[in-house]
């Protein structure tokens, strides 16, 4: 009986931290769909009394948020494929390949894992401003394009993958490009997976670096726009609950449809082989 009780509790704790998680989200799907200054009545109305989807044509029409939605998807979509690509070779190097200086080349580098990235944003935009790359779309793609934790990452999976592996396809004649595309990259896929759910999601709700590099509103980022809608719209609780929404929407459906691939993957990048 003791068991059950345990059981039963532990399930209702579970369930009330569930619901206090998602009943923000709840609210702000809510608020957007009310009439305007209906979110800031009292008491409060947790559901629109005549759902509406004006605030969204409003962001879409008249506001052009959709360009905002664009740049957004143009630079999380590209920093994903490309932090993927190399940050996938770069661990497999580290964790496969034998050369001179490798383990101190990569105690270095996992020395800029504790140095916060805020101290690093001048002399990077200094850079980005010699290389003519101020505001556009390649000034906030580049500094995301390999990163030190997606190099982590997938080096520590690849030290799983056991070595008899690699040795029997050099020994059919296997290239190492071969090699790292046949043989590696498939069985990396969930750590592959983890890694562009973290991209995605940390590029597509940037704001900072988007905000230093990007000076055009048409080159504005969903977070950035909606930071600069708030000054004007401050009052609009309804319009920016749909910006809210329309920001959180990809990333949330991005990582329920990944979820499986993500959680194996982090379970599996911590074992060391």
């Amino acid at each position: 009986m003791s068991r059950r009780l345990e059981s039963i509790l532990l399930h209702g704790v579970l369930i009330a931290g569930g619901v206090i998680t998602l009943f923000p989200l709840f609210w702000m799907l809510s608020a957007s769909l009310m009439s305007p200054g209906e979110a800031t009545t009292f008491p409060p109305h947790l559901v629109p009394h005549e759902p509406t989807l004006a605030q969204y044509r409003e962001l879409f029409l008249r506001l052009n948020i959709g360009r905002a939605f664009l740049s957004s998807a143009i630079i999380a979509v590209a920093v994903t494929v490309f932090s993927v690509l190399f940050g996938s070779m770069a661990g497999y190097a580290f964790a496969k390949l034998r050369f001179g200086g490798r383990e101190r080349l990569f105690g270095l580098l996992l020395i800029a894992l504790v140095i916060p990235p805020q101290v690093g944003m001048l002399p990077l935009f200094l850079l980005m401003k010699a290389l003519g790359l101020v505001n556009s779309y390649w000034g906030a793609i580049i500094p995301s394009m390999v990163t030190v934790f997606g190099i982590f990452l997938i080096r520590q999976f690849m030290l799983s993958v056991p070595q008899e592996v690699l040795e029997a396809a050099r020994i059919d004649g296997a290239s190492e490009w071969r090699i790292y595309w046949n043989v590696i990259l498939p069985l990396a896929r969930p750590i592959l997976a983890t890694l562009a759910t973290f991209m995605f999601m940390s590029t597509w709700n940037d704001f900072m670096w988007p905000l230093i590099i990007l000076s055009d509103q048409a080159h504005y980022t969903l977070p950035v726009a909606l930071a600069s809608l708030s000054g004007e719209h401050v009052q609009d609780i309804e319009l920016m609950m749909a910006g809210s929404v329309v920001t959180v929407l990809p990333v949330l459906a991005l990582f329920i449809g990944l979820q499986r691939y993500y959680i194996a993957g982090i379970m599996q990048g911590s074992v060391k082989g």
